[in-house]
This record gives C-alpha cells, sequence and structure tokens, in this order.
C-alpha cells in the first residue's frame, strides 16, 4: 500500500513510518521542514502543513491511507486540532484517500466509571486545554465523510518502552497505563492493514 504520514517527525510519527516500511509499505513521510529530519530512513521525505487542504492534498494524491500524528504546540490547542481536522476532510477527500487514523489523546476516553478522564476529579488544570483540543478536533472529524479512528494510549505512552509486537483494546482509559512507541504504531498499521474500527474512537494499552 502507499501510506502517507502526516506528523512524522515526532515520536509517534516516526515510529508509524518504521512500521509501515517493516510491513513493506510506500511510504510518504510529510514534516514541516525536511532538511530537519534527513535521518528519517525507508520513506519519501516531503514538507506540508496538516492545517492546509491544499498542502494535504498535494501530499496524499495517490496514497490509499493517510496517518496523522500532528501537534503544533506553539499554537493553541482548540485551533491547530479543528483545523487540521477540518483541512483533513476536505484535502484528503479531494486527494481520494478515505482512510485517516489518527493518533489521540487518553483524556478524551471514557475512564471506569464512563466520565472522560479530563472530566473526573483531581485532573490537572494545565492539560485540560489540550485535552479539549483534541476532542474538539474529534468532534470535527464526526462530522467528516472520511472513515476515521481515533487512536490513543489507554494512558500514556513509555517514552523508552521497547517493542514487543502486542498491544490490546482497552476497555477504558487507564491514565496508570503505558504503552510503548513501536507497539503502539504497531496499532495504528493494523488499522491502515485490516481496518476494524471505522469512524470510532478507542484505546490501546500494553499486550
Amino acid at each position: 500500500m502507499n501510506v502517507v504520514v502526516f506528523g512524522a517527525g515526532g515520536r509517534a510519527g516516526r515510529q508509524a513510518v518504521a512500521e509501515a516500511h517493516r510491513r513493506g509499505h510506500e511510504v510518504t513521510a510529510v514534516v514541516r521542514d525536511p532538511a530537519r529530519h534527513d535521518d528519517l530512513v525507508g520513506a519519501r521525505v516531503v514538507a506540508g502543513d496538516v492545517t492546509d487542504e491544499a498542502a494535504i492534498e498535494q501530499a496524499a494524491a495517490g496514497h490509499d491511507a493517510a496517518i496523522v500524528a500532528a501537534a503544533d504546540l506553539s499554537v493553541p490547542p482548540h485551533d491547530f486540532f479543528t483545523t487540521s481536522a477540518r483541512a483533513l476532510a476536505t484535502g484528503l477527500a479531494k486527494a481520494g484517500v478515505r482512510r485517516l487514523v489518527l493518533v489521540g489523546i487518553a483524556t478524551v476516553m471514557p475512564g471506569p466509571s464512563g466520565t472522560r478522564l479530563m472530566d473526573e476529579p483531581g485532573f490537572p488544570d494545565e492539560f485540560r486545554p489540550f485535552s479539549l483540543g483534541h476532542a474538539a478536533g474529534l468532534e470535527e472529524l464526526r462530522a467528516s465523510d472520511l472513515d476515521w479512528a481515533y487512536i490513543s494510549p489507554a494512558g500514556d505512552f513509555d517514552h523508552a518502552g521497547a517493542r514487543t509486537g502486542r498491544y490490546k483494546i482497552a476497555d477504558h482509559g487507564d491514565m496508570a497505563s503505558r504503552i510503548s512507541y513501536a507497539d503502539f504504531a504497531i496499532a495504528l498499521l493494523d488499522e491502515v492493514d485490516a481496518p476494524r474500527h471505522h469512524r470510532a474512537a478507542v484505546g490501546v494499552r500494553e499486550g
């Protein structure tokens, strides 16, 4: 398959590129500044902006699926995630790409009580704007016609974790849960190769 990865320069994006390459896919890695990412191997590296529908259309043309692992911390989270979701809906449609798999965040997922993790008592206020931004972007996706899957860690990433080759779909969000970036990338590419979740948000945990 031909897979385009937006936000390929970050930790999740890099692992998605590596996993796609490992599976024999042709990979286009989209970053803001290709000169800063000449160490990305197994992919054609191009410049692009996930908030620009024309740039998305250009980068995604001829691909079978898109993975998005992009974030811009210099922009208010609500603005970035809603703008990028709308641009993806339009740009990917124009490029003829229907399947979209996004890297999400656990805090928009229901916890054991059924309440979103970010709405549970004691959730740190400093993390709330970023979580609300993700949630707003997710609502934009629900209004689109794309076949999307929003995949988030059940809790957070194990930043030093190794690839085990395993993961599980989580029943609910759990902030104590951890998963390595490499194992998380397996979940992303499984949703490209053999989609199980359609227009749905799911969490994954360590296997």
